[in-house]
């Protein structure tokens, strides 16, 4: 026996009204991640979305039917945020609204009164790209960010391609051909969605708890205004690559990096700036560095960047390139950015260990301040 078309649409109102109830109870309350915050959304706007087709047929049809369309083009836009903030900062206001607005005009154009499609291939087409959106946010997390995002990116690109061939079959025969009724049509595609919504949530848990955990660690390992690494953890994690580099004799350097008068940044444009400057200097040792550097605070305006397997020449290549972008960064209006010293080391072929390291490191450091700054000059080990 087959279901009709609206007893499904109440079942999946039924079952998104209980997965967002639990998925608020159980897990936004419990981690407050951003990530879970955007699936609430979206549940709540596929809920009421569905909730408007079901006045299809009635009066009503002229406003519920572009309303549906409207909200559930929302909720797949929830979903593209959602997957965003997972791996970098969720989009804009207008870029979430653009989607759902078009299909809103798309859709109040098209007949709304008398066509159950009205906005069809709109509403199809954008369904497709949010969705296959958030399937590619999903695919471009790093594998140790999540243990399921790969699963999910697999599972939203196949609903992208299923909406995509939706909007085929219905550019090709439109609401009424039999591909579409059979394959495409509301009763197959909200059952079909219907078990997803349910499997996907489970796994929206698993990725809203690994986003708690990660903001925790974060919390932990990173300095709160620049977002580099904070004294205790790149000491440490700098202690363990000297020790395993000791093993192989192999060379490593480690650059300290001082801002030249930075208290008179504070002084003449206020600590907000001060900041600013902080971050700007922190952003442009992250982007001249490798993977497999580390770029830490160590303290005030002073930080430290170690570079396993490079010697002084290209560390103090490095130097050169993190005060180029520093010098070419974004600033507040009117502000005059300082100059940096660097004072570099090696390990010396694995004979040195990190305490060595960083006095030589500081004793050079001073040589460059005593002899005019904005240069790097090198220790004695």
């Amino acid at each position: 026996m087959m279901l009709d078309t609206t007893t499904l649409r109440a079942a999946f109102g039924v079952i998104a009204l209980t997965l967002l109830v639990l998925f608020y109870l159980v897990t936004f309350r419990h981690t407050r991640s951003e990530y879970s915050a955007w699936w609430c959304a979206a549940l709540g706007l596929f809920l009421f979305g569905s909730a408007a087709f079901l006045l299809d047929g009635s009066s009503q049809q002229v406003w519920a039917n572009p309303l549906g369309n409207t909200l559930l083009v929302a909720g797949a836009a929830s979903v593209w945020s959602a997957a965003r903030s997972l791996r970098t900062r969720r989009p804009q206001w207008w870029q979430l609204a653009l989607a759902p607005a078009v299909t809103a005009v798309a859709s109040a154009l098209d007949h709304p009164a008398t066509n159950d499609w009205s906005g069809g291939p709109v509403f199809l087409a954008l369904m497709s790209l949010m969705i296959g959106l958030a399937s590619r946010e999903m695919w471009l997390l790093k594998p140790d960010d999540s243990r399921v995002h790969r699963p999910l990116a697999v599972v939203s690109g196949l609903l992208a391609a299923y909406y995509f061939g939706r909007w085929l079959a219905f550019l090709a025969e439109g609401p009424t051909g039999p591909v579409f009724l059979r394959y495409f049509g509301s009763a197959p595609t909200t059952l079909l969605t219907m078990a997803l919504l349910v499997v996907v949530s489970f796994s929206m848990a698993v990725l809203s708890h690994e986003q708690l955990t990660k903001e925790l660690s974060d919390r932990a390992t990173r300095d709160g205004l620049t977002g580099v690494l904070n004294r205790t953890t790149i000491l440490n994690l700098a202690a363990v690559d000297v020790r395993r580099l000791r093993f192989t004799r192999a060379s490593a350097s480690l650059v300290m990096a001082d801002l030249d008068h930075f208290k008179a940044v504070n002084d003449s444009y206020g600590h907000p700036a001060g900041d600013a400057v902080l971050q700007a200097f922190a952003a442009a040792c992250s982007a001249s560095v490798r993977d497999t550097d580390l770029v830490g605070r160590y303290g005030g305006e002073e930080f430290i960047i170690f570079l396993p397997g490079a010697g002084l020449d290209r560390a103090e290549a490095i130097a050169g390139e993190i005060s180029r972008r520093f010098s070419a960064s974004g600033v507040p209006e009117g502000v005059r950015f300082p100059t940096v010293s660097y004072g570099i080391a090696t390990n010396d072929s694995g004979a040195a260990d990190l305490r060595m390291m960083i006095a030589s490191a500081d004793s050079a450091l001073y040589r460059a301040k005593s002899t005019g700054r904005n240069r790097a000059a090198r220790g004695d080990l």
